[in-house]
């Protein structure tokens, strides 16, 4: 069996009991979406609600990355929950862009500016919750 070309390394942590941060490393495409695919179904079995993706270390992202993404973020808003991605690479956030996802799915800079977004969706009545000028 051949080695993987582009090796995906997905590391899940918990910042909080219903949010899931799975930090990726390596090419999102369709060689390693399935992978991808799968520790985001395993959070979800696990109860969590929210999920931020930190794509800062994935350099390439195809159609097979960004379906997996809409996927999660539909299931998550039935919950109801969310998704945020977190610190894009230019090339990946060219392509969130381009498709109009980043339209779709929250951008952040940071872990906690997309915990922030969370607090608020789940607060309304939070002091954050209020529209910026």
């Amino acid at each position: 069996m051949p080695i993987a070309q582009n090796p995906l390394s997905v590391e899940v942590t918990l910042p909080r009991e219903d949010v899931a941060l799975l930090t990726v490393e390596g090419y999102l495409d369709v060689d390693t979406a399935t992978e991808f695919q799968h520790h985001l179904a395993n959070q979800l079995h696990h109860g969590r609600r929210h999920f931020l993706l930190d794509l800062s270390a994935v350099p390439f992202m195809d159609s097979s990355g960004m379906n997996i993404i809409l996927r999660v973020y539909q299931e998550a808003r039935d919950l109801p929950g969310s998704v945020h991605i977190i610190g894009p690479t230019p090339a990946v956030r060219r392509i969130l862009d381009l498709t109009g996802v980043s339209l779709t799915v929250p951008v952040s800079a940071t872990v906690d500016e997309a915990l922030a977004l969370v607090d608020r969706q789940t607060d309304p009545e939070a002091p954050d919750a209020s529209p910026r000028p």
